[in-house]
């Protein structure tokens, strides 16, 4: 007998009987998410909520009245008055049929499998297999191919489920998984035995059943049941992706994603997944540490403490400058903010990799949430390698691409996009300016109002009917996003009033993809310049005689590297907190006082769309180092500076205060004469201290060496040749010809130890055969 309808149903709804349980669910949904919505449990391997379905492990198979022979969940879609039976005769013969099969060839190797204790083939078996094989015959093996460094593969062990292939395909763009061969002789690969170089790869870890594919960096380092989950939030871009730390007797051995719809759904980048390698570095600071006759030596805390109290009582509030990491919690910005003040300066910021500072433009929310990417229609990236900036939020404009959303783009170089751009312009950093008034000349012709700053700007601008039609695209559910190859440039303010202009004409969101994962907290406690204090690039043109260093590593963290060393050198003291001693903050520094990073401390992040997200310790900081909140109070209190009165965490963050900073209307002057620049971008994972100690993120192709990166057309006008090498200044770098650089630019990438002291981002570059 069919289920009987429920009164006043919704028209989008139908009614169907589950186990006798009745369920109301949307029209074209799948029997298995029917069955999840009222928690009855159906044995499954192919199927995952995110993916596509395949239907091709046949695990979930039902019974359903009126049909023959049993179907499977995932694949057939409910109608009205349906009644399935999950658990009859019929349906548990067959789910035990399937999981016969898929143990024929499936090895007997739990003991050593890294997968052994999460293993969902393990507990489908535990409940639907038998307890003795009736397989005697000879198992299938197949060879491993070696798919990287973030990737151990086991797949004898693959049931050929597809997930792997379908996230590659699906999610990640990148197409770098397949099926080769039928039958039993099937098997899931690259083919040609190449490394996965996806940015989010390690997903395919967590949506494997089995262990064909597992951790490599965490291989045989511990069983499931040994490790503490923690929750705590991603610290290597703004979005703030959810995770949890797995940590052993307060070590932390692996991350993994957790699920948060509007944020990351249940994927984790694999910058965010394997970053914890660092965290161990060999030159981690465990003691503090103390410069006596040029000589480093370990200390106690009391005594690192006085040091740095007297060496900041030795320089005055306004020679001291106080330069902070963007990844720095809240709660730490506050205490810093508070000590500035105390001492008597106003020279406070953490946007160190910014070099136009002409409109005072700091991070501010997103216009659009982060959910609801995936849904827009038209999107414009202005200086943005969104895939590299931030992965997860260029996964949800690649499903917007998919449902037939337009995306174009305005950039100093063809960056490598997963979807394809329905318009793309590309000019050098010294051009980008000129290339966006273009785009900006066309939404002048449909704006009654274009800003002051710019309507002499494009006098004698000609657009064309490309840009025309990329400007009407830029409607209703549209957005603009500006990325950090905007943000760092040398012309940002002009960038931004452009792309604001654009897409207020539009009606369009505008985005700004925070410089620093937590950016938009160190913003909102006014980690910035206060009244009449110098930005970050100031402090350095205008050498202070005293630093504090907040969990910055010089040169790399800068956009400008040989001007902060330089002025580093120059100062009569400089005070580090820091996590790691790098050979160039030791020649820097005075004293350093070891702080512990986000794993490993209590602290607020706010993420892009301005959610604060509050995490405890999920790791034990190494040896002596301490939290930063805690090591602050303790310098306030021995300065004697009012606001270090508080006994607790708790404490401080009841006295937390959000302090308004505004924008100026104000435009950088323009440059010009400029024929040659160079296009400096933080390679992926290279982005902060951490990232750069990664051992498995830095073998990854991604991570590519330190190159100068060139046009053959251009590098022809130099009298340059692939694969030579090529100076500029004293530094001598590989000429590698990449049809991604326009003219006149040179692509060299920051935060190599190569390339640290070179003229920063779009500065004129000379370059001569070495």
């Amino acid at each position: 007998m069919s289920a009987q309808p429920v009164a006043n149903a919704a028209p989008d709804l139908v009614n169907v009987e589950i186990d006798g349980v009745p369920v109301q669910v949307a029209k074209g949904s799948m029997i298995i998410q029917a069955a999840d919505a009222v928690g009855i449990a159906i044995p499954r391997f192919c199927y995952h909520r995110k993916l596509p379905i395949a239907a091709n492990c046949r695990m979930c198979l039902v019974e359903i009245e009126k049909m023959p022979k049993p179907a499977p969940a995932c694949a057939t879609p409910v109608g009205e008055g349906m009644k399935v039976f999950t658990r009859s005769d019929k349906a548990l013969k067959s789910q035990r049929n399937v999981m016969e099969f898929l143990l024929i060839n499936h090895p007997l190797d739990c003991p050593i499998c890294d997968q052994g204790g999460e293993c969902e083939l393990q507990d489908v078996s535990l409940g639907y297999g038998r307890s003795v094989s009736r397989y005697t015959e000879r198992k299938r093996t197949v060879a491993d191919e070696n798919i990287g460094p973030l990737i151990a593969t086991e797949m004898t062990r693959c049931i050929q489920c597809t997930r792997c292939v379908r996230f590659t395909s699906e999610i990640a763009g990148t197409y770098e998984l397949g099926g080769m061969s039928r039958g039993e002789n099937l098997e899931i690969g690259t083919y040609i035995g190449k490394t996965i170089e996806s940015e989010l790869s390690g997903n395919i870890i967590d949506v494997c059943p089995v262990g064909a594919l597992t951790n490599k960096p965490f291989q045989f380092q511990a069983r499931a049941w040994e490790l503490i989950a923690r929750p705590s939030v991603a610290y290597h871009d703004a979005l703030g992706s959810n995770l949890w730390l797995h940590a052993r007797r307060g070590e932390v051995l692996r991350t993994v994603p957790r699920d948060n719809e509007t944020i990351n759904e249940c994927w984790l980048s694999d910058r965010d997944r394997y970053s914890h390698q660092g965290l161990y570095a060999a030159d981690r600071v465990k003691t503090p540490m103390v410069k006596r006759n040029g000589q480093w030596a370990a200390t106690t805390w009391d005594d690192a403490l006085a040091v740095a109290a007297e060496s900041l009582k030795s320089v005055s509030g306004a020679d001291l400058g106080v330069l902070v990491h963007g990844a720095t919690s809240n709660e730490e910005g506050e205490l810093i903010v508070r000590l500035a003040r105390g001492l008597g300066s106003a020279h406070v910021d953490h946007r160190l990799r910014q070099l136009d500072f002409a409109d005072n433009a700091f991070a501010r929310p997103f216009a659009s949430p982060i959910a609801s990417i995936d849904k827009v229609k038209a999107a414009l990236l202005v200086g943005s390698d969104l895939r590299h900036e931030v992965p997860l939020l260029n996964h949800r404009l690649r499903q917007a691409v998919k449902k037939g959303a337009k995306v174009y783009a305005v950039n100093p170089a063809h960056f490598n996009f997963n979807y394809p751009l329905a318009g793309e312009s590309v000019a050098a950093p010294h051009a980008l300016v000129d290339e966006l008034l273009v785009l900006a000349k066309a939404a002048g012709e449909h704006s009654a109002t274009v800003p002051d700053a710019l309507a002499s700007a494009l006098n004698g601008v000609e657009t064309t009917d490309a840009h025309r039609d990329a400007f009407k695209a830029l409607g209703d559910q549209a957005i603009v996003i500006f990325g950090h190859a905007a943000v760092t440039h040398p012309e940002a303010s002009w960038l931004r009033a452009i792309a604001r202009f654009i897409a207020q004409a539009a009606g369009a969101a505008f985005n700004e993809i925070p410089v620093g994962a937590n950016a938009l907290g160190l913003s909102s406690v006014g980690v910035l310049p206060g009244s009449g204090g110098l930005d970050a690039r100031g402090m350095l043109a205008q050498a202070r005689k005293g630093y504090i260093l907040y969990n910055v590593e010089p040169p790399h963290d800068f956009a400008d590297g040989a001007l902060a060393q330089q002025a580093m050198h120059s100062a009569q003291t400089v005070v580090a907190f820091a996590a790691y001693a790098s050979e160039a903050l030791k020649d820097s520094a005075d004293v350093i006082l070891p702080i512990g990073l986000t794993p490993e401390i209590d602290a607020t992040l706010v993420n892009v769309e301005g959610t604060a997200q509050t995490v405890v310790a999920g790791a034990k900081a190494p040896g002596d180092a301490r939290p930063g909140w805690k090591v602050l109070r303790a310098l306030g209190g021995l300065l004697n500076v009012p606001g270090f009165e508080f006994e607790d965490l708790a404490g401080l963050r009841e006295g937390v205060t959000e302090r308004a900073t505004d924008l100026r209307q104000v435009l950088a002057p323009r440059t010009s004469g400029v024929t040659l620049s160079r296009l400096a971008t933080t390679p992926i994972y290279r982005g902060d201290a951490v990232l750069r100690r990664a051992g498995a993120l830095n073998a990854h192709p991604l991570n590519r060496p330190a190159a100068l990166r060139i046009g053959a057309d251009e590098a022809g006008r130099l009298g340059l040749a692939d694969g030579a090498n090529a100076r500029i200044g004293d530094s001598v770098l590989l000429v590698v010809f990449d049809e991604a650089v326009p003219a006149g630019a040179v692509w060299i990438e920051a935060a190599h130890s190569e390339t640290a002291m070179l003229p920063p981002y779009g500065a004129a570059i000379t370059v001569s055969k070495a």
